[in-house]
């Protein structure tokens, strides 16, 4: 397997369930609080471990005890975590998630540490960028540090995956954007890169960029994948789902393992699409994620 280099966030999760979600200036009585390892870059590095791809986790934490168990919760999947920087005086990330009872969910994040991972941070971590399998991205810390990574890694041939969210208020760079051979949007987030009214003629503006597919995730209806050639429909697997939370990054990093370990786009993408609805029916962002056998199982039962 081709080692996934991930560069991103780590938070710490508290979440409460609740019967609804609450409207503006609603206060509604929830149920007990559920505290998880969860930031979408730790969420992704854990994925993709699970997927049995060897996996170098590049974050910050802070100096605090929701650092110390996030770092301990990554070395228990045996993510490398020589590239985790510990921010002195800054707090850990934590992001507040409300659940409800259809696995919807709404969340807040105070980014802590992650808004400090630097160029500087990225800079240490580039002879393991160079010789990853694959990069892969979002984009809870600096705009600046994802674009770093991503240029360490275009100029070592090394495949670029970007999962753009949460999306920032300006647009991304085009020169990012040129770096990215991978790039992993919900529906949303596809058609606010470009400001296109389709997903075709996004697609075509991405590719003129130089991104070289998308992966479009579709929650429930599974993901769809184009590229300048085709255009086709990864099929989603039937489940009862507890908790969406994590459900994406789940999928990006089982995406990224099969990707570095030479896999199909197509294979790649059907295994992440049972990983993930495997996800959603279970409480948690990190302890959600099946194992790779598990997300197979599911596979071959649903082509049997």
């Amino acid at each position: 397997m081709g080692r996934v280099v991930v560069v991103g966030s780590s938070n710490t999760d508290l979440t409460v369930l609740c019967p609804k979600l609450p409207k503006r200036g609603q206060t509604v009585l929830g149920g007990e609080l559920y505290t998880a390892a969860g930031g979408k870059g730790a969420n992704q590095a854990v994925a993709a471990a699970r997927a049995v791809a060897p996996v170098s986790f590049v974050g910050a934490v802070g100096d605090d005890d929701f650092g110390r168990r996030a770092v301990a919760g990554l070395k228990r999947d045996r993510i490398d975590t020589r590239h985790v920087a510990v921010k002195k005086g800054t707090p850990s990330g934590v992001a507040l998630i409300l659940v409800e009872e259809s696995g919807e969910n709404l969340i807040a994040v105070a980014p802590g540490a992650n808004r400090a991972l630097t160029v500087a941070d990225v800079n240490r971590a580039a002879d393991v960028i160079r010789q990853a399998g694959a990069l892969l991205l979002q984009l809870e810390v600096p705009l600046r540090t994802v674009r770093r990574a991503a240029s360490i890694a275009k100029k070592a041939r090394v495949p670029v995956i970007l999962n753009p969210a949460p999306m920032p208020a300006e647009p991304l760079p085009p020169a990012l954007l040129a770096d990215v051979d991978y790039l992993v949007p919900n529906q949303v987030e596809l058609l606010r890169l470009t400001g296109a009214r389709s997903q075709t003629r996004a697609a075509k503006e991405l590719f003129g960029l130089g991104v070289r597919a998308l992966i479009v995730t579709l929650g429930a209806k599974g993901a769809r994948v184009i590229t300048a050639d085709r255009s086709f429909p990864v099929p989603s697997f039937r489940v009862e789902a507890v908790d969406a939370v994590g459900a994406g990054d789940c999928f990006c990093g089982y995406l990224a393992a099969g990707l570095a370990a030479g896999e199909t786009l197509d294979a790649a993408a059907r295994l992440a699409c049972a990983a993930a609805a495997i996800s959603v029916s279970r409480r948690g962002a990190q302890p959600s994620i099946p194992r790779r056998a598990e997300a197979r199982r599911l596979l071959r039962k649903t082509k049997g």
